[in-house]
């Protein structure tokens, strides 16, 4: 990440990625740490975690040195609504992984991409899934695809101008291709991403609507290619598809049919895209 920019928009980035790093780490974080993983200065880091820690957002150990949520950001998450939506999915999620036995994930749409909002662990005793924190891109993963499959075109197409990286040799970085695609998830309702994120590794995503038929969110199953195969199985799609549709109808979702609303009823399709 370089640290070369203009005006205060900027500084905010750089100020809410050291804040990010520290909150979404399973341990507490040293400067250099933070540096490294950031691509910044040390000095930089220092100065954004001092103005942290003297407004209450961050603490730090006096033993260690290191850095640690603090009470201010602890205070922030206890104002959140409480039926959020990882306490409303909290129950359908934990029924399906107890059902299927693989992690199970939640992710909220983002400008950017796919926010891994929750994990649930799965029960094979090698652990297989993704960091909580993470942002997934919407090319390249199950739950990005499920997003923009059922996004506003007008969305869709500035996402596919883009620049779109290549992760593995499966990745879709052609407009064209990931544009037959979308359009196969809205039909099928759901998305897959085997290996296109990274090598041995597949997920199968459902999207998660609100009470204003937009698609918010997604709920993705995540294992091993060899647990969960390139073509899921049947019943593995049935059970998710269900599982994203009571977490839709508990944010007020109220579609008659039962069924996702598909690309055609929600939006009109514009050329090229």
């Amino acid at each position: 990440m370089s640290e070369q920019g203009s005006g205060g928009v900027h500084s905010v980035q750089l100020a809410i990625d050291v804040l990010e790093a520290v909150a979404f780490a399973d341990e507490e974080l040293g400067v250099t740490q933070i540096a490294e993983r950031l691509s910044m200065t040390k000095g930089s880091v220092f100065r954004h975690l001092q103005t942290f820690v003297d407004r209450g957002y961050l603490t730090q150990n006096p033993t260690t040195s290191r850095y640690a949520i603090g009470p201010k950001s602890r205070l922030l998450a206890r104002h959140a609504p409480e039926a959020d939506l990882v306490h409303l999915a909290e129950g359908p999620m934990r029924q399906l992984r107890d059902a299927l036995g693989h992690p199970v994930v939640l992710s909220e749409m983002t400008p950017r991409g796919a926010l891994v909002l929750h994990t649930l662990s799965g029960t094979a005793p090698i652990e297989i899934g993704v960091r909580s924190g993470s942002e997934l891109t919407f090319h390249a993963s199950a739950q990005g695809k499920v997003m923009l499959a059922f996004a506003p075109a007008p969305f869709q197409a500035r996402v596919l101008a883009r620049p779109l990286q290549r992760y593995t040799d499966k990745t879709m970085i052609t407009t064209r291709r990931l544009e037959k695609e979308l359009v196969k998830i809205t039909s099928l309702g759901f998305a897959s991403a085997p290996e296109e994120n990274m090598l041995g590794l597949n997920a199968v995503a459902a999207p998660i609507f609100d009470a204003h038929d937009a698609c918010i969110a997604a709920v993705a199953l995540v294992g091993s290619i060899q647990f969960l195969p390139e073509k899921p199985r049947p019943s593995d799609v049935t059970q998710l598809i269900e599982t994203a549709r009571q977490i839709s109808r508990k944010l007020g979702h109220g579609n008659r049919s039962g069924e996702p609303p598909t690309a055609a009823k929600r939006r009109p399709r514009t050329a090229g895209v």
